[in-house]
C-alpha cells in the first residue's frame, strides 16, 4: 500500500518509478520560486508535441526525473501545464551525442497521463518507451556512421580468460567498447576485456552485443587460431647393403 497522494507530482513519480519495467529511481526537483532554474532539463526534452508546447508556454516550477539504472534512460515528469490535473511525461535526449546524429530522427514525443501511476506506467511501457528505444537506436546508428564506415561485425577472441579485439577504425565503436570495460593494451595494440570476474565480463559482452545490434553491427566470439603443427623432422639417411658381393 502507498500512503502518498499520487496526485502530488513527487508522490506520483515515486510510485511510477516502481511500476515501470526495469529498475528506476526518482529524483524530485522542488519549486524554489524561480521560473528558469530547470532549463537544463526542459531544453533536453525529446519532444515536438504537447510537452514541448506546454514548456514553451508555461514556466516549469517543479518536476521529477526518473532514471533507469540499466541504461540511463531518463524521463521528465511535469504537471500537465494549462490543465486542471494529470501529468506530462517525456523522454530526455541522451547526452554526449553530436547534434548531427539527430538528423532525420523522429522525436519519441511524450504522453499526457492521468494522476493514476499504475495506468500511467502501462501507457508509458506500451507507447513512450518503445518509441524512445527506436529513436535512440536511430541516433546511435547516425552517430556511428559519422566516423569511419561501420564493419559488418566485431570479433572477440579468447586469450586465456580475457577477450581481445583489434581497435575499430570507427571512433564511436572504440568508445562504445571502452565504455563497457575494454582497456587498450598498448603492448599488443588491442582492446582487452579482462576475465578476473567472469560474471562482470559476461554482462559486459551482453551489453556490448545489444548496443552493436542497435547500430547494425554483429558480434562474433572465437578462439585464437592454433599454431600450425611443426613439420615432421626428416628421417636420418640409411645405407642399404649391396645385394651382390663383389668377387
Amino acid at each position: 500500500m502507498h500512503d502518498t497522494d499520487p496526485s502530488d507530482l513527487e508522490s506520483f513519480a515515486t510510485i511510477l518509478a516502481g511500476e515501470l519495467p526495469g529498475r528506476w529511481t526518482s529524483q524530485y526537483h522542488p519549486d524554489h520560486g524561480g521560473g528558469a532554474e530547470y532549463d537544463h532539463l526542459t531544453t533536453a526534452v525529446w519532444d515536438m508535441d504537447q510537452t514541448a508546447h506546454a514548456i514553451a508556454t508555461h514556466a516549469v516550477a517543479h518536476c521529477a526525473v526518473l532514471t533507469r539504472s540499466d541504461d540511463d534512460t531518463r524521463l521528465l515528469i511535469i504537471d500537465h501545464l494549462g490543465q486542471p490535473d494529470g501529468f506530462l511525461v517525456a523522454a530526455l535526449a541522451p547526452a554526449g551525442l553530436p547534434a548531427a546524429a539527430y538528423t532525420g530522427v523522429r522525436e519519441p514525443d511524450g504522453l499526457a497521463v492521468p494522476a493514476d501511476p499504475f495506468h500511467a506506467a502501462e501507457a508509458l511501457a506500451l507507447y513512450l518507451l518503445p518509441r524512445y528505444a527506436d529513436a535512440l537506436a536511430h541516433v546511435r546508428r547516425n552517430a556511428a556512421a559519422l566516423g569511419s564506415p561501420l564493419p559488418e561485425r566485431i570479433d572477440l577472441t579468447w586469450a586465456e580468460d580475457a577477450l581481445t579485439t583489434p581497435i575499430p577504425g570507427s571512433a564511436p565503436l572504440a568508445k562504445l567498447l571502452v565504455e563497457h570495460g575494454f582497456v587498450h593494451d598498448t603492448r599488443q595494440d588491442l582492446l582487452v576485456l579482462a576475465g578476473d570476474d567472469t560474471a562482470v565480463q559476461a554482462q559486459a559482452v551482453r551489453a556490448v552485443g545489444a548496443r552493436l545490434a542497435e547500430i547494425g553491427v554483429g558480434i562474433g566470439m572465437r578462439h585464437p587460431t592454433p599454431p600450425a603443427p611443426a613439420a615432421p623432422r626428416p628421417l636420418p639417411a640409411t645405407t642399404t647393403a649391396s645385394a651382390a658381393r663383389t668377387r
